[in-house]
């Protein structure tokens, strides 16, 4: 593993950071707001850590993907609760304040789809 700046990923951070920000100033409720959302946040994840870090993409899926798992579980415990933040906005934007396992399943295919298109246009 090694520290390099790679500027497509980091480009692709950037517009997705400014989707999710789009899709949660603008959406309060519906598919794309609660499903797609998650969906894409984890992929933004992935191409931030790699617009870093030089590795396996595999490496950084699993950690991506370990995180999103772990966050997701947290909110199943009430973690905003424990915090004493259920009313920060911000917590909960970032955080989540209910489990869904359709959250889970956003998770599992973004990360699936974001190593089916990094391994695509790495090898062209």
């Amino acid at each position: 593993m090694t520290i390099k700046f790679n500027k497509p990923f980091f480009a692709s951070s950037l517009l997705l950071l400014l989707t999710e920000v789009g899709i949660a100033a603008f959406l309060s409720e519906g598919f794309i707001r609660h499903t797609f959302g998650d969906f894409l946040v984890v992929i933004l994840i992935y191409c931030f850590l790699r617009s870093f870090i030089q590795t396996k993409p595999i490496y950084i899926a699993i950690v991506v993907f370990i995180i999103a798992f772990v966050i997701e579980f947290l909110q199943l415990f009430n973690l905003l609760d424990y915090l004493n933040l259920r009313h920060n906005k911000m917590a909960t934007i970032i955080l989540g304040s209910t489990f869904e396992v359709t959250d889970l399943i956003a998770y599992t295919l973004g990360i699936i789809t974001i190593l089916l298109i990094d391994k695509k246009t790495s090898s062209s």
